[in-house]
């Protein structure tokens, strides 16, 4: 990644934490594996309120998008499959505005936010060539995200 991650905010689910059982919140154990990699990186670890799915409204829409782009066609192999991901990856980073980024690509509201406060990014964000351009052509294989130097 070329900023540095200071807050992970996820739902409750057990891959993510151990805080929370059927009959409410808990304190956490520490052991597991997601909340030890969060405090071994420095990384503070929230999670949603319980019963609030809305929280999860944009990951469920990108989940959403990317299982519509994967029921267009047939795949003739593992590594075709791939290559969809990755080209579709490549163009909602550089290609798709969104609503909360005030109508910008990822990209370039990365490349914006780097501007403005250099200190939260530990590499240059840079886009590669032809990212701006236009849709990556047909058979190309691109890198599932922008490159970072």
């Amino acid at each position: 990644m070329p900023f540095k991650i200071q807050t992970v905010l996820t739902d409750n689910g057990k891959s993510f934490t151990d805080r929370f059982t059927r009959a409410g919140e808990r304190q956490p154990s520490g052991r597991h594996p997601f909340d030890q990699v969060c405090q071994k990186k420095g990384i503070e670890h929230r999670l949603i309120k319980p019963g609030r799915p809305q929280t999860n409204g944009m990951v469920e829409r990108f989940n959403g998008r990317v299982s519509d782009v994967l029921a267009t066609r047939r795949y003739e192999s593992g590594e075709d499959l791939e290559q969809t991901l990755k080209r579709y990856n490549w163009l909602y980073n550089h290609h798709i505005p969104q609503k909360a980024l005030h109508h910008q690509s990822p990209i370039s509201a990365m490349k914006e936010w780097q501007i403005k406060r250099p200190e939260l990014f530990n590499k240059r964000v840079i886009i590669h060539a032809g990212s701006d351009t236009g849709p990556v052509p047909a058979g190309h294989v691109v890198d599932a995200a922008c490159r970072w130097s």
